[in-house]
This record gives structure tokens, sequence and C-alpha cells, in this order.
């Protein structure tokens, strides 16, 4: 069984979604099928973009990103350095 060319990322629980391509970013992916996420370094460091990934699974491509332990056990995720490995849903951050 061959990796499908792209996921599917899920926001919240009104059924927004948009391709989510396992070679980019999901900010990258977000932006891209229209959806507004907040972000600023796009580096893993500001953690302006941090969410909670409800289901699915993602990798990084930086060694450790700006998230503890506790907090990457917990799901958080960190949608502009987290590549995905899966169909993803996310938890939007409050505004």
């Amino acid at each position: 069984m061959s990796t499908p060319p792209f996921f599917t990322a899920r926001v919240g629980d009104d059924g927004t979604q948009c391709d989510a391509w396992p070679d980019q970013p999901l900010l990258v992916s977000l932006e891209q099928g229209g959806i507004d996420w907040p972000s600023s370094c796009r580096n893993g460091t500001c953690r302006t973009c941090i969410c909670l990934l409800v289901q699915g699974q993602v990798r990084y491509e930086v060694e450790w990103p700006g998230l503890s332990a506790e907090e990457k056990a917990e799901g958080w995720v960190l949608p502009c350095v987290a590549r995905p490995v899966s169909d993803v849903t996310l938890e939007a951050p409050a505004v």
C-alpha cells in the first residue's frame, strides 16, 4: 500500500478542512487551503501557531521544536514546523 500524495487537515468541529501535504509544514497547507491561522516566526520558536493535535500524527524537521516534553505528551504541536504523516484534526487556538 502506497502513501497518499496528501492528507486531510480538519480544524475545529465545523467541518473546515484542507489538503495537508507531507512535504511542507501544516501551517503552509492551512494557508493554502484558505484557513486563517495565527503565525509569526515560522521556525518553531515563538509559539504563536501552537494548537492541540486532537487526532493524527505529525513529524518535525527540526530536532527540538519550541515545545516542552510535557506539551508534546499532551498533544500540543507547532504547525509552522510540523508535517503531517496522517490525516490530522487540530483544535484551533483560542483568539
